[in-house]
């Protein structure tokens, strides 16, 4: 634990490793990024008053393989991202959590009681005691303590603002009270476990592994309880392709049941051949099953079954593309796993407001400037938000005023891949 003053002194205006690490080298985001940890700083005196206190950091996360596929056990391809949700926090004595993050009004968690409190449900509160109850469940151990949060990851954004959010909470609760026993699985589980059960969405566990994680990875979830997690050693930057997230501008907060009926429909069609999820099953059981299934489980049900097939087997084709650097291939899988997306999985627009389609515009703009030469998909759960695109240097300028044109200045992310998973900053 540090003093304000010393903290300030260890920023440097943002020139210090652990920020070139985290945030890149160049020097206008450094600093940007050392006024906004000093920010919170200053937030967190105002809060809750000088005490001995450390900057915990949280990525966003790209989906890069796999839409859809890890509720259903499936397999995924994802990579930590240089936005990131960043607290300021130490203990305070209590049996109570206080948590301030600037536009959002203060919340306290009682640890007296962990119980699911109806009236949290959907908020931060919930997501914070779902936690501090699955890690008390576990044998860990919990405590109050007070945080600053600046949420870097933008909500609605697809970039995984709740899983970054639930990690961060995992690290600091491990760090001020377990000593950095809980590991980065684990604590995605526990984030998992909290929001299927107190937070009351029913998500996988690729968003909050690849937060925790860090760096570039492939998550095989056919075993849910012991996910499998390997490195991918490949070099983006070495590319000269540019991985560009747009924010669209849909919001993700009323989208619940449309995300909630995707692992529905994959999970009826495993059910009618004996299965629990899809991973259990094959396409060519799929196949043969669909004359006796269709007026049971509707269409699109199958339709997503299709696409969970094809999408599972092209994160393991991903990832051999990557290891061998043929990168032209892999762009070819990116494109096909969105056409999948749009065609079969369907979470492209919700079926009740047709009138709005961002994601389906922003796709059609993509495509017109990157055919044959990049690669575009939805990115994350879809419906609204943000999309995906791997841009080369030659189009890059092209790309952005395009969709900018359209969506505004800002709307488009140039991010990098991040090695550092949910933790301390050690400065």
């Amino acid at each position: 634990m540090a003093t304000t003053e010393t903290l300030i002194a260890k920023i440097n205006n943002g020139d210090n490793k652990a920020f070139r690490e985290l945030y890149g080298t160049d020097p206008a985001e450094l600093k940007r990024n050392a006024k906004r940890y000093a920010g919170l700083l200053k937030m967190f005196n105002k809060e809750f008053g000088k005490k001995d206190v450390d900057f915990y950091s949280s990525p966003g996360r790209t989906e890069i393989g796999g839409n859809h596929t890890d509720h259903n056990w499936g397999r995924v391809l994802a990579g930590a991202v240089n936005l990131d949700n960043v607290a300021v926090a130490g203990k305070n004595n209590t049996n109570t959590i206080r948590i301030f993050s600037e536009g959002y009004p203060k919340f306290i968690v009682d640890l007296s009681s962990l119980k699911p409190v109806k009236s949290e449900r959907f908020s931060s509160a919930a997501l914070v005691r779902g936690i501090c109850s699955r890690f008390k469940e576990l044998g860990y151990a919990i405590g109050g303590f007070d945080a600053c949060i600046d949420g870097g990851v933008p909500k609605g954004s697809g970039l995984s603002s709740s899983a970054s959010f639930e990690v961060l909470i995992g690290a600091i609760l491990d760090q001020l009270f377990n000593k950095g026993k809980v590991d980065p699985i684990r604590n995605a589980i526990i984030g998992q476990y909290s929001e299927n059960n107190y937070f009351g969405k029913p998500c996988g566990l690729m968003d909050q592994t690849a937060c925790a994680m860090g760096g570039l990875i492939t998550i095989d979830f056919k075993d849910p309880s012991k996910p499998v997690v390997k490195k991918v050693n490949f070099d983006f930057v070495a590319t000269g392709f540019s991985l560009v997230i747009t924010d669209t501008g849909g919001n993700h907060a009323d989208l619940n049941d449309e995300y909630a009926s995707l692992p529905i429909d994959m999970k009826a069609v495993a059910a009618e051949l004996g299965a629990k999820v899809l991973r259990q099953v094959s396409i060519e059981q799929v196949l043969q099953i669909i004359p006796k299934i269709r007026k049971k489980v509707g269409d699109r049900a199958i339709l997503r079954a299709i696409h969970f097939q094809g999408d599972n087997q092209r994160v393991v084709d991903e990832v051999a593309a990557l290891e061998k650097n043929n990168f032209k291939a892999f762009l070819g899988m990116v494109v096909d796993s969105g056409y999948s997306s749009y065609m079969y999985n369907q979470n492209i627009y919700p079926v009740n407001n047709i009138r709005e389609q961002g994601v389906s515009l922003a796709l059609a703009l993509s495509e017109l400037v990157l055919k044959g030469h990049g690669a575009w998909r939805v990115h994350g759960g879809g419906f609204a938000g943000t999309i995906q695109a791997f841009v080369p240097k030659k189009l890059l300028k092209k790309y952005i005023t395009t969709i900018e044109h359209v969506y505004g200045k800002g709307s488009c992310r140039t991010l990098f891949i991040r090695h550092q998973g949910a933790g301390k900053v050690k400065l």
